[in-house]
């Protein structure tokens, strides 16, 4: 697991864009990560492909690249 660390200043609207942009992330990779564990046989490809069809059902998630 990697954790990056870092002290930033800014305003409030910056934090709370990236309070979002992390709740998001983790969304994405749970939502993986439960898909990667109810199938077997499940290789990369097939993580692309949920994170672009989460993209297409969830609007917050198009944010994302």
């Amino acid at each position: 697991m990697i954790v990056l660390e870092f002290k930033a200043k800014g305003k409030s609207t910056q934090y709370s864009a990236i309070d979002e942009a992390i709740r998001t992330a983790q969304f994405i990779r749970n939502q993986a990560v439960r898909f990667w564990m109810d199938r077997s046989g499940i290789g990369q490809k097939d993580l692309y492909r949920i994170s672009k069809t989460l993209k297409d059902e969830f609007p917050f998630a198009q944010d994302l690249n």
